[in-house]
Formats: structure tokens, sequence, C-alpha cells
């Protein structure tokens, strides 16, 4: 080869090489394209795999969601190994790629799939042959479903894939018993979605901010179906009921209750009212007789209350006794007792909200195990500092659960997080597990406390398949055995742990805004408080008048806002005290004033719609034209009204207004304000004062310069002689 052609060859691969490489090494720095694919299951079959099962079935839709055409979309049924420790397991449930084969063959579900096109997954295996040796001894494995397929412009890849978890009892047609090894105790909670109540004032009806909260009352509702599946689970499975305790939200049960008698939704009737009557009977009835235990108040995050202060600048500890003393609401409302002293609040409580806890005679708190540190691993109670007790909860059963979202290195895998049934079968997975069906050396006897998330939202079909699951797990041949809650409670701590340093990760990222916002409505509350005095007829307490507002300032702290704010986590105290300052208010002239005089005073007619007297002070805004006089403090007396006589100046004559508002003397805003609109002929004393000073002051100095005039001439007269 010629040189020239020989270096222009050369040049050409250089070039090409530069064109080619730069894009890849681009895209390998992006971030992953996402996934083109939904992919919804809505059938397991079977959840957990037994000796006697035959055939796994998987069913579900794909979902072209991008804006290319798929060709031939395939899916088949991946399996690994079982798992033998907590770091393979922890990792499958992050999402991390695992070492897999295929338990079925790629199968097409259709030849092409438009953009917003679904098209039906259905696959069935039978667990005989090479698929059964693939699930030959108990243990937990993961399995893949994996749908491939050729964008438009593009060549074959992995679209879509769900992760989960398979526990497998015994190898199908091996009969073999794995060995009961843990004692569990399951908690069952029955949480609002969020808090709901906009205001509930004293004597007043409870409006609810929408009618959502009767939406999960209703038949296959969140809150009737964790009711439904329980009372399905108990009357079926003894050993589910064993299980079983509940945790409940007195605030809820409040609400409810409340409900029951009718409340307010945009100013029209809300629809629920007999269904909030159903579901608390068939609540109370489900209770009967078993184990139940408090939520804090609302659930709220006992730290960020802890953060809120009084108007002496330290910490209002009247909020977090009553986030804590939810214990006589469940016993009113539900009629039973809950297991007094316990609580499980969510987050990582602080030292000073373990100290209101020992105060308000909370001597076990349940919580995640992995937010305990101590000498040896947490398996069992332990004593914390200032003598309370720690009850672990499973921390993997409990992650599993909860699932993960999408894992950046294998962006087209769906998170648990975000579907809800996967997350499911990923905690029964998870509960096998750590009852000894794959984890090495668990001992008989070891506790396992187990806790779904504290606002579970499954389909009343899942809840029932868990429950019913769980019941296998605790019956003949299963890995467990079911144990009340009250055993685990009752057993001696046997080692000392504390709140690991760090783990202060409140479900409130915001707590400090939230924190500063609850503070300010704090302030106001208790501007409002100081400023009422009991009535001797209507004998109301003014603290009874403020308690809703109290009550919401703990509402405006629970763990149900994960994005918090403070307009969010105030909305309910604004406005319960807007409830109580808008009864207080200066009524509105229906006509023009004209002031008898420049001095005149002007009539105010305060009303106070309250059951308590209270002290207010009148205060004149945009009183251009007007000089009020000192302000002075006024007591309205409860459910009246009365006429003030408030002194004022009118500095010009003419038609003059005024703004009139009401506040406390601390400076809280009463009711709304009121525009007067005056007249006046005369000018009131001071100005006429002021008016004859100037004016002799201008005619002095008008004669003293006539004066200096005069003089000058005379003076210019006489030279000019």
């Amino acid at each position: 080869m010629k040189r020239p052609a020989a270096f222009f060859l050369s040049l050409l691969v250089f070039a090409a090489g530069a064109l080619l490489g730069a894009p890849a090494q681009a895209q390998d720095a992006a971030s992953p394209e996402p996934p083109r694919l939904r992919l919804d299951l809505d059938q397991l079959n079977p959840r957990v795999i037994t000796t006697s099962t035959t055939t796994l079935t998987v069913s579900g839709t794909v979902t072209n969601i991008g804006d290319r055409r798929i060709a031939r979309p395939q899916v088949r049924l991946q399996v690994g190994e079982h798992l033998t420790g907590d770091r393979e397991l922890k990792g499958v449930l992050a999402g991390e790629p695992i070492q897999d084969s295929p338990l079925t063959d790629f199968t097409t579900l259709t030849e092409t799939l438009e953009p917003g096109q679904t098209a039906k997954l259905a696959v069935t295996v039978p667990l005989t042959g090479k698929s059964a040796l693939q699930l030959s001894r108990p243990g937990v494995y993961p399995m893949l479903v994996n749908v491939n397929g050729t964008p438009e412009f593009g060549g074959p890849a992995r679209l879509a894939a769900v992760s989960l978890l398979m526990p497998v009892l015994s190898a199908p047609g091996k009969p073999t018993s794995p060995g009961k090894h843990a004692d569990v105790s399951v908690l069952w909670p029955i949480t609002d979605s969020s808090p709901h109540v906009l205001s509930s004032p004293y004597g007043g009806r409870l409006t609810l901010t929408d009618d959502t909260l009767a939406a999960e009352l209703s038949p296959n509702g969140r809150l009737q179906s964790l009711v439904t599946a329980a009372r399905a689970a108990q009357q079926s499975d003894p050993n589910v009921g064993e299980s079983l305790c509940f945790a409940v939200d007195p605030d809820l049960l409040r609400t409810v209750n409340a409900m029951a008698g009718g409340y307010v939704v945009a100013g029209a009737p809300g629809k629920g009212s007999q269904l909030a009557q159903d579901w608390l009977a068939q609540l109370r009835t489900l209770v009967n007789g078993r184990c139940v235990i408090a939520l804090p108040f609302a659930d709220a995050d006992l730290t960020t209350l802890g953060k809120v202060r009084s108007a002496t600048g330290t910490p209002d500890t009247g909020l977090l006794s009553t986030a804590l003393s939810g214990e006589a609401t469940i016993r009113d409302l539900l009629h039973t007792q809950p297991r007094p002293g316990v609580l499980w609040p969510d987050g990582t409580p602080d030292d000073q909200a373990l100290t209101a806890m020992s105060a308000a005679g909370v001597h076990t708190v349940l919580t995640d195990g992995s937010k305990l540190q101590a000498d040896a691993p947490v398996t069992g109670p332990v004593s914390l500092p200032g003598g309370l007790r720690a009850q672990p909860i499973d921390s993997v059963i409990a992650g599993a659960m909860t699932g993960s979202a999408p894992n950046p290195q294998t962006a087209t895998t769906v998170g648990a997080a975000t579907q809800p049934a996967i997350a499911s079968q990923n905690g029964l997975a998870a509960i096998a597990f750590e009852a000894g069906l794959g984890r090495t050396g668990t001992e008989p006897g070891t506790q396992l406390l187990v806790a779904p998330p504290r606002r579970w939202d499954v389909p009343v079909g899942e809840l029932t398949a868990f429950l019913q699951h769980v019941g296998q797990f605790l019956g003949p041949g299963g890995v467990a055995t079911a144990t009340p809650l009250s055993d685990l409670l009752d057993q001696n701590a046997s080692g000392t742990a504390s709140f690991a340093a760090g783990t202060h990760d409140q479900p409130l990222s915001g707590g400090g805004d939230v924190a500063d916002a609850l503070t300010d409505l704090d302030g106001q509350a208790a501007g409002l408080l100081s400023a009422m005095r009991m009535d001797t007829t209507h004998r109301v307490p003014p603290e009874d008048i403020v308690a809703p507002v109290r009550t919401a300032l703990v509402r405006g702290a629970s763990t149900a806002y994960r994005v918090p704010s403070g307009s969010t986590a105030g909305a309910n105290a604004d406005a319960e005290l807007a409830a109580i300052r808008d009864q207080v208010t200066v009524e509105q002239p229906k006509q023009t004033i004209a002031l008898a005089s420049g001095s005149s005073p002007l009539p105010v007619f305060v009303s106070n719609g309250l059951p308590v007297g209270i002290t207010a002070q009148i205060a004149l805004k945009n009183e251009v034209g007007i000089r009020p006089e000192q302000v002075q403090n006024w007591f309205i007396p409860a459910k009246g009204g009365q006429n003030e006589l408030l002194q004022i100046e009118a500095l010009r004559a003419g038609r003059l207004s005024v703004d009139v508002s009401l506040t406390t003397p601390e400076g809280t805003q009463l009711g709304s304000t009121a525009r007067f609109e005056l007249t006046s002929t005369e000018y009131g004393p001071i100005t006429i004062i002021i008016t004859v000073v100037a004016g002799c002051a201008l005619l002095l100095l008008a004669s003293r310069r006539i004066y200096r005039r005069v003089k000058e001439g005379r003076a210019a007269r006489a030279e000019s002689r």
C-alpha cells in the first residue's frame, strides 16, 4: 500500500473510533434510560412452595410506557440459588443483580406492542423434572420475572423485570420438615393514612379536609380491608389469632367516632357517618379479648413535638403528654384495655422523648432492632437508659415489607415499594428466612416480632393471603410457633442497649421547620388562653376551648407527613385557632358614623360567641386623620356583646375611615377587621389648640416682619435728607 493511502486509512480508522467511542463513554457516564415497559403482577400462585406443589403460576400485564414500538416482547422466569445470609437477602431486596438460571424458556407475549398498549402475561411452570431440581431443598430463593423485547431503532434487551423472593418449605414431591426455630408475633397496624381533621372546635361539628377517610372505611377500603382480613384469619386459623396484636392510633378512633355523629366536608354533610359507625363496631368485635397496644396520638413524631417551644422558650411538654395519653381513648371507644405501658413510636425517639415516655408511664418501647446499639446483636428485649425496655422489631422483615425504590443499577427492575403485593410476598419470604428457612445458626425459641408498614395499603385479597401463609408457617410442617406478644413483653431484658448515634432519621425530614411553625401556633393558643376567664353561668374551663388547638398541634407532627412543611403541619391548628378567634369580633357598622365633636368617642360593638369571657384590646389601623387614645383592655362577657366607647380625636374635618380590629393583650388576633366610615365637622381640642398656637406664631412672625420693613423705610428716608 502506498504511503498516502496508508496514512489516509489510518486517519479514517482513528476518526471512526473517536466518533463511535465517544458516545459509548458518554452513555456509560449518563444515568440509565428509564424503563420502556411497565410490568404489573396480579397473581403469584402459590406464595409458598411445599411438597404438594405441582405448578407455579405467574400472571399480570405488560404495558408500553415509552414512545417506541416494542417488537416481540417475551417473558421467562429465572431463579437463583437459595439464600444463606443477611447480606444476600438484603441485596435481593435492594434490587441488586443476582446470578440466576432460567426456570422456563422465553414465551412471546405478542408480536408488537405499540406505545400505550398492554399485553397479558401468564406463565405456568410444572414443578417436575429439571424445574423441581432447581428448588430441591427448603430455603428462600430469589426469583425474577424477566421481560425482553426489541425497541424500534434498537436491539434486543431486558425491558422490564420483577424481582421477588420465594420460600420453599419443602421441595416439590419430597416431604421434609424444616423444623420450628422461632416464636412469631405479628403487629397489625390500624392507623389513618394521614390526619384528615380540618377543625373540631369545642361545641362545634367535625369538619374534614376531604372524604377520603370515608373511602377507607367503605367495603374494600384500606381500613375496612385490614379489619376484614384479620377477622377472617382469626376465625379460620387459631394460630394466626394467637400471634396477632393490634396497634391502634387513638386519633383515628376519635375521628371515626366523631364522624359517626355527623360531619362536614367543604361545607356539605359528609357521606361516611354510617360507614364510621359500622367500622367502629366491627373493630370493637375484632379486638375484643385480643392483644391491643397504643400508637402515639396521630402517630406523632415525638422528637419533633419535643422541639415545640412554649411562650417562655422552654419545651412544651404538654404536647408530648397529649401524644402519649392514648390508652384511655382506646379503652373508652373500643371497650377493651390496651396493654398498659407499651408504645410503638415511629422513627427514633431522642432522649427528651424517652424521658417523656417514662414520665407518662411507658415502660416498653417497640422499635426497629437496627436502631439499637449494643455489645452483641439485639435479638430479644433489652434495657434502655432511664429504665425503659426495648422490644426489637425484626428489621429484615420490616425492610422487606416496606420495599425499596428501584435500584439505579437495574433501572428496569420494578421496586417493591411501587408494588405492595411484591413487598408482602417478600415479607412472607423474610419471615420464613428469619425463622430458620435459610439463616444458619437460628436457635429454637428465637423471638420474631413482625411489623408491616404502619400505613399498609394493599387489597383485602393480598392481606388475606398474607395472613393465610403466615398461618402456614405457624401450623404443622411450618417453621415457627405462634406466640402472643404478651409472652415477649413478659420476658426479662437480656442486656442493655441504646439508640444508636446518628439514627435519628425522623420521618419528618423537615422536623425543624415543622417545629418552628407549631411553636408559632402554640404561642397564639397560649395568648388566647391567657385572655380567657371562666364564666360563672356556663362554667366551661378555658382549657377546654383551647384543647382542640393543642390536639391539632400534635396532629401537625404526624409521621404521615412524609414531606412536611409548616403550612401542611399547621393547617389543622390554624383552622382551630380561627374557629375560636372568629367568635370574638367587631360588628361592622351599617351606616356612616357622624362624630358629634372633634373629640367624640367612637362606639364599637364587640360580640363574643364563646362560653367564656375574654379580655381584648381594640386596635385601629389606617387611621389617617384620627388619633386614638392609649390602648385599653376591655372585658367582653361570655355569649354576649357590648358597646365600647373608644376615645378618638379627629385631626381634620370631612369624611374619614378607619379599620377596627381586636387582639388579646398578648397580641393574638381576634375576629375579622371592620371598616368604620366617619364624618367630622369639628376638630378636637388638641387640634384647635395646635391650630391657635400656630396661628399666633404666624401672626407674630408677620408683625415682626412688617415692623422691620417700616423701620428700614424710615431709616432710608432719613439718610436721603
